[in-house]
């Protein structure tokens, strides 16, 4: 069974190989703003397709707004670098072997594949951001493919957090 994610609590670890080497780890990154990981379905999903083409189109807005950005599956390397290289994900970091330990630990829904096309198991989508001293912010986790937080919304109201000192919310 998944736990919730709260508001406003450390985030949980997260360090997993990246596409074309190296290793992506939570607790390395040092954005001005956010830190944002979008988890996504696998190579068998044409809506996280489709999600991250738009999140690729926008990586520079989202740089140049101070986030460091990462997307993660549990695929494995062949079909995350399958993913990276037939749909175009040249401006994002694309992290493989999310366990379904560190699935359960983000809260995410885990799904078992119902065709051939699907992987065994995978998670169902989810977006984080984390503030650099590693506090979660915001919390958008789905059990299905289609509600995904819209990425040019989201990107709108980073003036406004930093404006405001908006707080994350939920906390209560």
């Amino acid at each position: 069974m998944s736990t919730k994610p709260m508001p406003d609590t450390q985030a949980p670890t997260l360090s997993l190989p990246l596409v074309g080497g190296g290793m992506w780890s939570l607790a390395d990154q040092t954005p001005e703003t956010f830190t944002m990981v979008v988890f996504y379905r696998g190579l068998h999903c044409p809506v996280c397709n489709g999600y991250l083409n738009k999140l690729n189109d926008l990586m520079g807005a989202y740089t140049e707004a101070g986030f460091s950005v990462v997307a993660v599956s549990m695929n494995d390397q062949a079909t995350a670098e399958k993913s990276k290289a037939d749909w175009g994900l040249t401006n994002i970091p694309v992290a493989y072997d999310l366990s379904e330990a560190d699935a359960r630990a983000w809260g995410l829904y885990l799904t078992k594949g119902i065709n051939d096309v699907e992987a065994e198991t995978f998670v169902e989508p989810g977006t984080f951001w984390i503030r650099p001293d590693g506090r979660l912010y915001l919390i958008d986790i789905a059990n299905m493919p289609w509600p995904r937080p819209d990425l040019e919304f989201l990107l709108s109201k980073v003036p406004l957090i930093a404006e405001r000192n908006y707080p994350a919310r939920g906390t209560a």
